[in-house]
Parts: C-alpha cells; sequence; structure tokens
C-alpha cells in the first residue's frame, strides 16, 4: 500500500511550524524508534533542537519537515519512517530486509512484500523484528534501500508461515515522494 504513488506539493495541507514541546516529542518518539540515531548524534544533524520544525499533513498522514525537506513521515499512529533519502544518508538506523530479484519490480511498483519474497534463498533477513516493527528493504544484491516499510508478522512468523503480506511497502524508489524531496 504505497502513500506515495501519486504525491506532489498540492496534496501537503497545513504545513505550519511546530511548538518545541512538539517538536520534542517528535524528535524523542523518532529516537525511540532508531535508536542509532541518538547514540551516534546523527539526530542533531537530521533534527536540530534550535532549529524550526514544521508539520505537513497530507490526508492520514504527517510528514516532518525541516528546511523545506521532507525527513520522516507517519501514517495515523503508526511509527516515524525515515524518507529513502534520510535512509540513503544512514542505512544503519533501521532493521533490514533483502528481497529475491523476483520481488523487486514488485515492490518498485508500490506492492506490498509478500513472505515468500523475503524467504527465498537469495533473499536474507538481517534483523529479527515484531509486527509494526518499521523495516528498509532492499534488493538482492543492491548496496541501497528500496522501499521503507512496516511489519506486518514478525520475522520469526514471515519464515514459519511463509505465505501472505509480510511487509506493508510504505514508500520506495521513484514514487511522488522521493521524486519531490523539498517543499520549497
Amino acid at each position: 500500500m504505497a502513500l506515495f504513488k501519486k504525491f506532489s506539493k498540492e496534496d501537503v495541507s497545513n504545513l505550519s511550524q511546530v511548538k518545541s514541546s512538539v517538536a520534542r516529542g517528535i524528535r524523542a518518539a523518532i529516537c525511540e524508534t532508531y535508536p542509532y540515531l541518538e547514540q551516534t548524534d546523527v539526530i542533531e544533524t537530521l533534527i536540530p533542537k534550535k532549529e524550526s520544525v514544521y508539520l505537513g499533513k497530507c490526508g492520514h498522514v504527517q510528514l516532518c519537515v525541516m528546511n523545506g525537506t521532507i525527513l520522516f513521515f507517519q501514517e495515523r499512529d503508526g511509527p516515524w519512517l525515515p524518507t529513502l533519502r534520510v535512509l540513503h544518508q544512514y542505512p544503519d538506523m533501521m532493521k533490514r530486509l533483502r528481497t529475491d530479484k523476483g520481488a523487486i519490480k514488485f515492490v518498485l511498483s508500490g506492492a506490498n512484500i509478500m513472505c515468500p519474497g523475503l524467504t527465498h534463498p537469495d533473499a536474507t533477513i538481517h534483523d529479527e523484528g515484531d509486527v509494526g516493527a518499521p523495516v528498509a528493504i532492499y534488493a538482492f544484491d543492491k548496496e541501497n534501500a528500496m522501499a521503507v516499510g512496516v511489519l506486518k508478522m514478525s520475522t520469526a512468523d514471515i519464515r514459519a508461515i511463509n505465505k501472505g503480506i509480510g511487509v506493508d511497502n510504505m514508500h520506495h524508489l521513484n514514487d511522488g515522494l522521493w521524486k519531490m524531496p523539498s517543499l520549497n
């Protein structure tokens, strides 16, 4: 369920600066989900305490924006997810799953990631995760992530059940969010 299949600046409503207390809350939630950012002080680079944070709304999705650049997004009450541009800068921030070759074209067209695409001999479950955990989706033999998603099943269940949707594809290369890195 790619959120940003058709996405443009016009889809963003209510881009407004948030109070510092709200910005601290967003920052804390992001650090809680991605401890790597806090441990390595990357969060200071991404969302400096003194900078203005803006929140954009796009249907039931919130966008965390700094200096016109969309850094993170959140669907309803789900986790804050990084854009692929942020993930490519800091690839160690998220749990990783790697699909087989056959899944690539489907993932890049916005399809969810099915269990067999993650359990194939060419695929790799690099990190264990529970339902609802954000994950980076890598393609077989590629260095950079091709999608960001949320686990629909735990990685243990993906291996055991091996059918159905394993990961909700939230944002992928060449979707609207990728094509529009900035709101300026």
